[in-house]
């Protein structure tokens, strides 16, 4: 295509120029992000609204979501207040989204609870509590999302996992188990949602700065910060880091993709 400027070309051609400078374009779309209010969550949906889709923003804070909603681009956005401990009513609250808004092309979970519990003080709620927002609502909002008339017809789930889903780390015995459990539940889901056209993957961050990371240096201090840097070549990323790379698992661009677990950890992983 000739290097003329976009506002000289023709309507059509325009079309076809913006898909190539945007190429994980989502003009048109819904799609669900929870955690929206903060971190990951709040920086997907920022992201996905710039590249045009309209956003159901959830979280359990009607005030949290209201702030989300005012930094995205565009129109027809909605906050949408929720609990997913609830996870038994998700499925349901899927149904009536998608009755208002049409059917939905992408689900985006990156809700998901973190605490350094040490074997020794570690207790079943606690187990429990970090289960039920990390997998038990994981598995409730693919089970919604597979409902008849709630997804289009090729649509697309991505769970944010962890690398810790894969490595280990002291104290955090419950979190990893539930973030590797979302890696294997994502691989199960693909085969099973495969004739269904849904795409099933997950990313698995490092740290990056948001306020979880915030949440464990007042733990373990600023000195234990800094190791934990060092352990990322690339250091600290940042949400937005994140997000691109559930922008491209959501876009037509990983059409062929699904069942696959994405690291994005500046390096961590690669020791």
């Amino acid at each position: 295509m000739p290097a003329y400027p976009i506002c000289l070309l023709s309507s059509e051609t325009r079309s076809a120029a913006k898909q190539v400078i945007q190429p994980l374009n989502q003009t048109g779309r819904v799609i669900l992000v929870t955690g929206a209010s903060s971190g990951i969550g709040l920086a997907t949906a920022i992201f996905l609204s710039q590249l045009g889709a309209r956003i159901v923003l959830m979280a359990r804070h009607q005030e949290g979501l209201g702030a989300a909603l005012a930094q995205l681009e565009g129109t027809g956005h909605r906050v949408e207040p929720f609990d997913l401990s609830e996870a038994e009513t998700i499925p349901n609250l899927l149904k009536e989204l998608s009755s208002e808004l049409g059917p939905i092309n992408g689900l985006v979970h990156c809700a998901g609870s973190q605490a350094i519990r040490p074997l020794r003080i570690l207790s079943t709620k606690d187990v429990e509590g970090m289960f039920r927002l990390n997998v038990t609502a994981a598995l409730m909002l693919a089970k919604g999302f597979r409902q008849k008339g709630v997804h289009t017809t090729s649509g697309a789930i991505v769970f944010v996992s962890s690398v810790m889903g894969t490595v280990g780390a002291p104290g955090r015995s419950a979190y990893c188990a539930g973030k590797g459990a979302l890696q294997a539940m994502a691989r199960s889901l693909a085969l099973e949602l495969a004739p269904e056209g849904i795409r099933v993957n997950c990313v698995a961050p490092g740290y990056v700065r948001t306020p979880m990371l915030e949440q464990a240096g007042a733990i373990i201090g600023a000195e234990g910060v800094r190791r934990m840097e060092e352990m990322h070549p690339l250091g600290f990323g940042e949400a937005r880091d994140v997000a691109h790379a559930i922008g491209f698992l959501l876009s037509d661009e990983s059409r062929w993709i699904t069942g696959s677990t994405l690291t994005v950890d500046g390096g961590y992983t690669a020791h």
